[in-house]
């Protein structure tokens, strides 16, 4: 199994466990899926007495979007301007990673020309977006993109190719 990582804070982002699709060359798309989380009952074969039953009826399960929990992304919030202030410093500090690592200028070409198409698509439907940052909650580091599929009801999340490196487990 292969993780992605944060190039920038060193967080797990994702894995290939789940369907990647780039897209426009800048970005993989990964669908999630509603998974409930807890309110598991062990039973350990003791019975309760009369006190501990009565304590332990209410249900503590809760539903989460599977890649967001796997990965313990962390909801933040964004209006337009902070975002686009975010995405401009991201921006440079990758392609600063890039170089650094050895990236070829044509590759680094290729990030920064997707990236800005990709960019303008992501501001002009700011609204539809709902924004996850990896654990450390490092500013700094890549937001995670969640939107949901025409139907309204999938979920999926977006990250940038470039930001990512691999590690295999």
């Amino acid at each position: 199994m292969i993780i992605f990582k944060d190039i920038i804070t060193g967080d797990e982002l994702i894995s290939d466990s789940y369907e990647m699709k780039l897209k426009d060359g800048v970005m993989y798309e990964a669908d999630c899926k509603k998974i409930s989380v807890g309110g598991d009952n062990i039973d350990i074969g003791a019975n309760p007495s009369a006190e501990e039953a009565e304590e332990n009826t209410e249900d503590a399960s809760q539903t989460v979007l599977d890649i967001a929990h796997s990965f313990r992304l962390n909801e933040t919030q964004f209006d337009k301007k902070s975002y686009l202030g975010h995405l401009k410093q991201y921006m440079k500090k990758v392609k600063e990673t890039m170089k650094a690592n050895g990236a070829s200028d044509e590759s680094v070409s290729e990030f920064e020309k997707g990236a800005q198409g990709k960019a303008k698509e992501i501001v002009a439907n700011f609204k539809d977006y709902e924004f996850l940052i990896g654990e450390s909650m490092d500013p700094d580091g890549m937001v995670v993109l969640l939107n949901y599929r025409e139907d309204g009801v999938t979920p999926y999340v977006m990250v940038w190719k470039h930001g990512l490196k691999e590690e295999k487990v």
